[in-house]
C-alpha cells in the first residue's frame, strides 16, 4: 500500500461553550479533516484542530504541504514518517501547528496501518483490553451557576457516567471556589468519581490553600493548577496536597514529561494527542510514565485515543470530549461507564460526508 494524495477540509462544529468562559471562541470547535488517499482505494483519516479560528487557515497551509511530503510512503512505516516530518516541520523541535501538523498526519497514518493489516489500532499498538473506563468532560463549564452545575451534573449521573469533570480556578474569592466543589458533591453523591480542571488559574499558593480544602470532598485529581512550565511550582503542590496532580495536555513533544517526571511535578500524567506528536510519541509518553510507576491519562480526541488508553496497563480514565462526534457516523460506544473498543480495522470509524459539507468553511 502507497499513499497517493490527500483531500482537506475545513470545518466548524457548533457547540454550547468552552472551557475557558463564554464567547464568540468558545461556540464552535475548528478542525481541518484529513483523509489519505492509497492505491489501494482504502482512506486513513484524522484530524487537525482544536486552535483558534484565527490559526485554522495556517494551520491547513501546514497541513497540506505535509501531506505532500507522504505521497508515495508506506504506511507500514509509521515511526519513520513520523520522525521525517517531525524534521521537516520543526528542525527536530516540535511546537505549535508543526507537531499539531504531524500529529494528524500520523493518526491518519495509523489508521491505514490498521486497515492494511486488518486489526484494529489499539490491538496493534500493544492490545492490553477491550474497553477502558471514561469520564464526561464535555459539560459543566467554568460560567456555569451554582444551580446549572447541579442540574448538568445530575444529568450526567443519570445518563449511567460514573466519573465526570467540572471547572474551577474563576472565582474572586476562595469560598465561591469551594461552594462549586460542595455543589458537584452534594449532587452525584460519594460514589462518582470528580475531576477538577483550573486550565492554569490559579498561582501556587492559592493552589495549595485551597486544595487543602478541596481535601473534604474525595477529589479524584486536581488538574493543572498553575502554569504548565512551572515544574517546581506543580512540585510544591503535589507534595503539599493528598489530592493527585494531574497535567501535561499544554506540553509539545515528549521531551517536557521527561523534566515533568523527573522533577515528580504530577501523579496523573495527562497527554494530548495532537501536542504529543500523534499516536506514535502519544505512546512514548504513556511507556515513560510507566517506568515511573505512574498513570496515564487521555486529553481530548477520545475517538482515536481510546485506542492508545486500551494498549497500555497503565491507561486509568479516557476523556470523552465529544466536540469532534459530529463528524462521524456513529459515535463510540459506551457501556456502564467504558469505551467500548470497535474490532474493525484501523480506528474503527468513518467521516460522515454530509456532515463534513454542512460545517464546511468556505
Amino acid at each position: 500500500m502507497k499513499v497517493t494524495g490527500f483531500t482537506t477540509k475545513v470545518v466548524s462544529v457548533p457547540r454550547e461553550s468552552g472551557p475557558l468562559g463564554d464567547g464568540l471562541a468558545s461556540l464552535a470547535s475548528n478542525f481541518i479533516t484529513l483523509k489519505l488517499h492509497t492505491n489501494e482505494g482504502i482512506d486513513g483519516i484524522s484530524y487537525a484542530g482544536f486552535t483558534s479560528a484565527v490559526m485554522v487557515p495556517a494551520l491547513k497551509a501546514s497541513l497540506d504541504a505535509l501531506c505532500e511530503q507522504v505521497i508515495g510512503e508506506d504506511p507500514i512505516n509509521v515511526e519513520a514518517i513520523n520522525h521525517r516530518l517531525t524534521t521537516l516541520a520543526g528542525s527536530g523541535s516540535p511546537a505549535g501547528l508543526a507537531t499539531r501538523t504531524v500529529s494528524a498526519i500520523d493518526v491518519a497514518i495509523w489508521d491505514l496501518k490498521g486497515k492494511a493489516l486488518g486489526e484494529p489500532v489499539y490491538r496493534l499498538l500493544g492490545g492490553f483490553r477491550d474497553r477502558v473506563p471514561t469520564y464526561y468532560s464535555g459539560k459543566l463549564w467554568r460560567p456555569y451557576s451554582l444551580e446549572e452545575l447541579a442540574e448538568s451534573a445530575a444529568e450526567l449521573v443519570a445518563q449511567g457516567y460514573k466519573a465526570m469533570k467540572f471547572r474551577m480556578g474563576a472565582e474572586d474569592t476562595a469560598a465561591k471556589e469551594i461552594a462549586r466543589m460542595q455543589v458537584m458533591r452534594e449532587t452525584v453523591g460519594p460514589d462518582i468519581d470528580v475531576m477538577l480542571d483550573i486550565n492554569q488559574g490559579w498561582d501556587v499558593n492559592t493552589a495549595i490553600s485551597i486544595g487543602r480544602e478541596l481535601a473534604a470532598y474525595d477529589l479524584y485529581w486536581l488538574e493543572d493548577p498553575t502554569h504548565y512550565s512551572d515544574f517546581e511550582g506543580l512540585s510544591r503542590i503535589a507534595d503539599a496536597l493528598d489530592t493527585p496532580i494531574a497535567a501535561g495536555e499544554y506540553h509539545y513533544g515528549i521531551m517536557p514529561f521527561r523534566y515533568m517526571l523527573e522533577h515528580r511535578s504530577i501523579d496523573i500524567v495527562m497527554v494530548d494527542l495532537l501536542r504529543a506528536g500523534g499516536i506514535t510519541q502519544w505512546m512514548k509518553v504513556a511507556h515513560m510514565a510507566e517506568a515511573f510507576n505512574l498513570p496515564v491519562v487521555s486529553h481530548l480526541a477520545p475517538e482515536f485515543l481510546m485506542h492508545g488508553m486500551a494498549a497500555i496497563p497503565n491507561g486509568i480514565y479516557t476523556e470523552l470530549m465529544p466536540w469532534a462526534y459530529p463528524l462521524f457516523k456513529e459515535e463510540p460506544k459506551v457501556e456502564d461507564g467504558m469505551l467500548v473498543l470497535p474490532q474493525t480495522p484501523g480506528f474503527g470509524i468513518e467521516f460522515d460526508d454530509e456532515a463534513l459539507e454542512r460545517f464546511a468553511v468556505n
